[in-house]
């Protein structure tokens, strides 16, 4: 090879990467936006499993006076959802062949930094489109997102190693609703009223509603101009957002948009997070890497985690399923 040094060059462009990739993750989904803000993508140093403590239970309270007696029963009030722990890598090559033809310092780094590039791009793309997906995809080995833990049917499956068949796991259900009529602007904004409402529980309420192409643009039509009002924050980052007593209401369609067009996701982000190992957080997995029988060098950008939830009943689904 015509320079000793390219390895070097390639491990350092890639290296002062690392961070700005973790970015351009979260800023290429609007939930994973809100996660991030919220400081709810935060890293783990270890462990079997992922673990989400959950509250559920509630303790007594005894109405008395004098010297009645105040009685205490044992209860269960906490318990906690497992996650395991999901693994992607994005591998970046550049052939013997490349480097000779971009010979030269300054043309060696930008070569480098279009492949860099092309890794952001597809692990970005794959994130955003995985934290929809029910975790299948792949034989199981992606992570599981919204069709998981706000699933279409919450009375089935297990999430987080807890069944939500079971009698007394009603706690780990979310809301669901399927309408089969087509819905009209006005029709839909009753649908989002029943459902935001039946996710309020005191000051605990959806602060981000993401849905597709369809219901966006019945929601949008439904707006007065009295009543458009928009979020500049979101804006800002990106993201076109409309607001709905007060929640974000998201966007997440068009070309690469992943949200599927019938859903409108009604997203508590104070009980929804994007767990990572601190050593896989879209870092550089090992050493340097020589093609056994290619005159090639490779690099690979790795994650490991998942997406959790700690509490199901304050998240819904509004499912349009019109023929």
């Amino acid at each position: 090879m015509a320079n000793t040094n390219y390895p070097e060059i390639f491990a350092t462009t890639l290296e002062n990467r690392a961070g700005k990739l973790a970015d351009n993750v979260s800023n290429n989904n609007a939930l994973l936006n809100r996660l991030k803000d919220k400081g709810h993508m935060r890293s783990l140093d270890g462990g079997s499993k992922i673990l989400e403590e959950l509250e559920y239970g509630e303790g007594d309270l005894t109405w008395y006076n004098g010297y009645d007696t105040i009685s205490y029963t044992p209860k269960q009030l906490f318990s906690a959802a497992e996650y395991s722990w999901k693994m992607c890598a994005v591998p970046v090559a550049v052939s013997g062949e490349d480097l000779l033809k971009n010979s030269g310092a300054s043309q060696i780094v930008n070569l480098f930094e279009k492949r860099i590039d092309n890794a952001m791009k597809t692990m970005s793309n794959k994130m955003a489109a995985a934290i929809y997906g029910d975790g299948t995809e792949a034989g199981g080995k992606s992570i599981g997102g919204l069709a998981l833990l706000v699933a279409d049917a919450p009375e089935t499956g297990t999430v987080g190693g807890i069944n939500r068949a079971t009698t007394g796991n009603e706690f780990w259900r979310n809301k669901s609703t399927t309408v089969t009529e087509a819905f009209t602007p006005e029709t839909l904004r009753l649908a989002m009223d029943k459902m935001y409402m039946s996710l309020c529980r005191g000051t605990d309420k959806p602060d981000l509603i993401v849905t597709g192409d369809k219901l966006f643009a019945l929601y949008e039509q439904s707006l007065t101009q009295l009543q458009r009002f928009t979020d500049s924050k979101m804006a800002d980052a990106g993201f076109e957002a409309l607001k709905y007593k007060g929640a974000d209401v998201i966007f997440d369609g068009g070309q690469g948009g992943n949200c599927p067009d019938d859903k409108m996701y009604f997203l508590n982000t104070d009980y929804l997070y994007l767990r990572s190992h601190q050593d896989r957080n879209m870092k550089v997995i090992g050493g340097e890497r020589m093609a056994v029988n290619q005159d090639a060098l490779y690099k690979i950008v790795g994650w490991a985690g998942n997406m959790t939830m700690s509490n199901a009943r304050l998240q819904g689904v509004l499912i349009d399923k019109a023929a």
